[in-house]
């Protein structure tokens, strides 16, 4: 599954490494990566990959599911498609409040003691999906955990997410996305080092000297 998802979003360019060129995120950190699954929803063949792969990890690591949540606004389409694979009930959880009508933050029927499983594109320090997270734990919702499409696998987002006891299944990560990209040429097979080296320190910019 790893394997066959990871060369999915290559190969339809959701995922850029560019080691030599690197990115610069909204942080300041320079990246060898640049994760877009919003493509997914544009090429069919993937994006069928993707909503069945997700629904087979909630089916495995969450059967007691009664409502998926995504995340606003990339992890949206993706728990509406799921949740239509499945026959489950979904809504969404807003970044914040709306300052208009209800102000409601989450969006979508959602009762206290609902078992929910959120559903996210992309994990990277977990900052954004553990404030969703708490926003549906605070309206009394049983979060079994996070489903989600690609994650760094970054020691702070790893970090955070076990504090916060929150479970995370991804389709894929860095690692194999790394190890696909050497084994059909994306990448020069030197520098599957220096991307494990950005994943392992983001704010270590030595990666890009080596």
């Amino acid at each position: 599954m790893k394997k066959k998802i990871a060369r999915a979003l290559l190969s339809i360019q959701a995922v850029f490494l560019r080691p030599d060129q690197p990115f610069t995120w909204a942080s300041g950190i320079k990246s060898p990566i640049y994760c877009d699954n919003r493509l997914t929803l544009t090429a069919p063949k993937v994006r069928t990959q993707v909503e069945e792969g997700l629904k087979s990890l909630i089916e495995k690591h969450y059967p007691q599911a009664e409502v998926l949540m995504g995340t606003s606004t990339a992890g949206i389409a993706h728990a509406a498609i799921t949740a239509h694979l499945m026959g489950l009930p979904m809504g969404y959880v807003r970044s914040g409040n709306k300052d208009h009508g209800r102000g409601n933050r989450i969006e979508g029927k959602l009762e206290a003691g609902q078992k929910v499983v959120v559903v996210e594109d992309l994990i990277s320090t977990g900052g954004s999906v553990l404030e969703v997270v708490q926003a549906l734990r605070e309206a009394g919702a049983q979060v079994l955990g996070v489903v989600s499409i690609f994650t760094y696998g970054m020691k702070k987002g790893l970090d955070r997410m076990a504090q916060e006891q929150v479970e995370n299944h991804s389709l894929t990560d860095l690692d194999t996305l790394v190890e696909v990209a050497a084994q059909e040429g994306y990448i020069a097979p030197g520098d599957v080092e220096r991307l494990l080296a950005f994943r392992d320190n983001p704010s270590d910019e030595s990666w890009m000297a080596k």
